[in-house]
């Protein structure tokens, strides 16, 4: 698998824990908890095989970004948090400076 392939997964994987951290309600709910540290551990696995190939300081950026605009969506979407234009506007700026990371990487 790609260095790349590693780094989404990683990212998307980084939007499930940070998800099942705020269902988990300060880890009191069991299968939420056990759902966070899943995702976690596979999260950080996934990095770090990226980064045998991707610099570490383009893929750790990338995979906060990618973490960073997920959770924001998950919020909007699903917890009703608020997407007001700034808000939009900036989470645009990230991920334009993702892309901006992988397109010159190396």
């Amino acid at each position: 698998m790609s260095a790349w392939v590693y780094l989404i997964l990683a990212g998307t994987l980084e939007v499930g824990f940070a998800s099942m951290l705020k269902l988990s309600d300060g880890f009191t709910r069991l299968i939420p908890t056990l759902m966070f540290v899943f995702f976690a551990i596979t999260s950080f696995y996934a990095l770090t095989k990226a980064i045998e190939t991707i610099p570490m300081g383009t893929a750790y950026a990338v995979w906060t970004g990618m973490g960073a605009v997920g959770t924001i969506a998950i919020g909007i979407l699903f917890y009703n948090e608020p997407a007001g234009f700034l808000r939009l506007f900036f989470l645009f700026t990230l991920v334009a400076s993702i892309i901006g990371l992988k397109l010159f990487a190396n």
